[in-house]
């Protein structure tokens, strides 16, 4: 149930960007916000390397796009054209994230902890689908500010 919900909401986020050529993908459609549908994809694919490989494994990732200089760089460096490479990171960052979830017990805990303590690959699980369902919320708007479709 929490593979699926969580596939579930890694498609709804890409179907948002469905069809829209590189500089609507970028645009920021809720000024003074540098939020974008490119800029969601990007903060995804980070949110998806530092809870499954970093936290839960423990290993040293860096960030691909945010930055000590720039927390936001996720959104704040969403360009057009890089957007066809942002996709093919997302989706390399998500299949990692698969690989690793497959290969363990959900109530695994993680090598990192939070500030608040221990969390299971469970808790991580369930994190990701409140995270994507947020910023799938977000994709809805920013898609009807482009060219007004919805659903």
């Amino acid at each position: 149930m929490l593979e699926g919900w969580l596939e579930y909401h890694r498609a709804t986020l890409l179907a948002k960007c469905e069809g829209l050529d590189p500089a609507q993908l970028a645009t920021h459609s809720v000024p003074p916000s540098p939020l974008s549908l490119l800029g969601l994809v990007r903060h995804m694919s980070e949110v998806e390397q530092h809870w499954f490989p970093r936290m839960l494994m423990g290993e040293h990732v860096r960030p691909r796009y945010s930055t000590r200089e720039d927390p936001d760089g996720d959104f704040n460096g969403a360009a057009p054209d890089n957007a066809a490479q942002v996709f093919t990171d997302f989706a390399v960052d998500c299949q990692r994230s698969r690989e690793i979830a497959a290969g363990s017990d959900l109530d695994r805990i993680a090598e990192r902890e939070l500030m608040g303590g221990p969390v299971t690959l469970r808790w991580i699980m369930v994190h990701m689908i409140e995270e994507y369902a947020r910023h799938n919320g977000h994709a809805d708007l920013l898609r009807e500010c482009i060219d007004g479709s919805v659903g």
